[in-house]
Formats: C-alpha cells, structure tokens, sequence
C-alpha cells in the first residue's frame, strides 16, 4: 500500500497571520510536522500542500517538498485532494492519503501510525483519531469537537457534549461515562478522498461547522481509534510561545 502525507499550511489566518512560517526555535513551524512525518518512516511521499509561495520557498529552502494549490480551496481536505490530483496527473499512484495538519509541530509518530493501522481493515474508507477527556472545562469547550464511537466506528461528532446525561450536572458528567475528543488527523482511502470533495455541503455539517459531518450523512464509513498521545495545535502567537516553552525543557 503506497502511503502519502499531505500537510495543508495556509498563509492566511485571522488569528494568525503567516503562522506556518512562524518560527519555533530557529525552525519555521511547518517544518517542525514535515520532519516529524518524514522521520516517521511511514510514507512514501511527504508534501506540504500550500497557497502562498513564501511557504514554498521556506520548505524547498530546508529540504523539503512543497506545492502549491489554489488559495479558493476552502479547506485542508480540498487542499490535500488537489495535490493527490496533480500527482496522479503526473502518474504518481498512492492508495492512502493522510491529512496532518500544519499547526500541530508536535505530532507524534505514533499517532500517524495509528490512524494508517486502521486500513488493515479493507473495508475502512477513512480513518481518524480520539483521545480521552479527563477535564470539565475541556468538555464544555465547543472547540473541543467531542466523537461518539463503538466498535472502531464513529456514530457522532459534535461542539456539544454527547451524550447527554439526564438527571445529573455537567460537573458529574466525566464521573459516569468515558467522553472522547476528536484528534483531527485523517487518513482516507485515495478513491474515496475524491468523492468525498465533490460532496455538497450537508445540514450537520452547516450546523456544526464540521465536515466531517456531511462524509458521514453520505453514508461514508469513519473508523477511530484511540491515542493517548496529547498534541498541541498552534492558533495563536500565545500558543507558538507554550510550545516553544516546552522544547526548551526538552
């Protein structure tokens, strides 16, 4: 099975303007999740999918390989779809895509492993990850996107708590049942990656904002396992100082 890495870094953010570029250490951070991915050993391709040609510059300047994609693709998915495009244009034939995201400059190997493990199953079309929440306020949070799974299955994602708990305070919720979050790194079968970019937006995934949401609506099959790896994700300039605080202890 031919594996590529795509890893979506967009210029552009409200929050964070150039973050890809932003320096933790003496390394601009998307270089931080490329070689972490290209270490791993687990791919055949790794490739930095971006819009803007300065994040091309930086990569191709430190070793490694870049390419550019519209800057109307609206999101990592897309964006990891046109690079697979242009390859397979070129005669380039990988069978599993995985989507790391470009502002986690923590990603451990071990995850990537993980998700990839789950296509021992032939029938697995997409793949992803969960970790368990140990913290109220975590729970609460509706940026902490909560999955519901059974038997490597995902049933739900949501910025809600599921399941409710009839009866008791969300302050008891972690004390009676186990509640994961959603680790957003995805693998997805090649064929399926296609079509799932072609899907109109769904009314779970408009209500929630979660994309994922309109691939299950669709009918399409999302295994999970689980990580008990914590990853960091970088989307504010207060965020790059915490991380690089932590390789300092290193």
């Amino acid at each position: 099975m031919k594996k590529i890495a795509i890893i979506p870094a967009r210029y552009a953010s409200s929050r964070f303007p150039g973050k890809p570029l932003a320096l933790l250490k003496d390394k601009p951070m998307v270089m931080w999740v490329y070689d972490a991915v290209k270490t791993s050993g687990l791919f055949d391709k790794v490739v930095v999918a971006t819009d803007d040609e300065r994040i091309v510059a930086a990569v191709v300047s430190l070793g490694g390989e870049a390419m550019m994609t519209s800057s109307l693709l609206s999101c990592g998915t897309k964006r990891c779809e046109a690079v697979l495009s242009a390859l397979e244009a070129r005669g380039e034939r990988f069978d599993l895509v995985v989507n790391v995201q470009g502002d986690e400059p923590l990603v451990d190997a071990s995850q990537l492993s993980s998700v990839i493990s789950l296509f021992e199953d032939k029938d697995c079309q997409i793949g992803t990850l969960a970790k368990r929440i140990t913290k109220l306020e975590e729970l609460q949070n509706p940026n902490c996107v909560k999955v519901v799974w059974s038997q490597n299955r995902a049933i739900y994602f949501s910025r809600n708590i599921i399941p409710y708990q009839r009866g008791r305070s969300e302050s008891e919720y972690l004390q009676y049942h186990i509640y994961y979050k959603h680790i957003g790194l995805y693998a997805y079968k090649s064929s399926v990656l296609h079509k799932i970019v072609a899907l109109e937006t769904s009314p779970l995934e408009k209500a929630e904002s979660l994309e994922q949401l309109c691939w299950l609506e669709n009918g399409y099959r999302i295994d999970v396992t689980e990580t008990d790896f914590e990853s960091i994700g970088v989307d504010t300039p207060e965020d790059l100082e915490r991380v690089n605080e932590m390789l300092d202890k290193q």
